[in-house]
């Protein structure tokens, strides 16, 4: 039944642990730690700010597009809600951060 199971043999002592081993991990995890930041924390808080300063500089009449897929042009604002006409005399009223993009002028007109 040996040949199912392998058996033990008795080892040598283990090798003597390498003093700088504890020293290589804390380096490649500050490394795996700044790739992180570079490749993906960076870039998200960079859209983040860029995504704040387009919903601070919306204007009336600006042609914008919603996260819902909403295409329409800014009719009214107030400090967190912006009326938004879809078609002529109809409005919906959606907050600000629903705002995904602001479309060229003149887009609406086009289509």
């Amino acid at each position: 039944m040996d040949f199912l199971i392998p058996s033990a043999h008795a080892a040598g002592a283990a090798p003597a642990a390498n003093g700088g081993g504890g020293l290589q991990f804390i380096i490649m995890m500050v490394v795996l730690f700044g790739l992180m930041y570079f490749m993906m924390i960076r870039p998200q808080m960079k859209r983040q700010k860029e995504l704040k300063k387009m919903i601070s500089e919306l204007a009336k009449g600006d042609e914008v597009i919603t996260n819902g897929g909403l295409v329409g042009r800014i009719d009214a604002m107030d400090e967190s809600f912006i009326s938004l006409e879809v078609a002529p005399n109809v409005t919906v009223r959606i907050q600000r951060q629903a705002i995904s993009a602001v479309l060229p002028k003149g887009t609406l007109k086009s289509s």
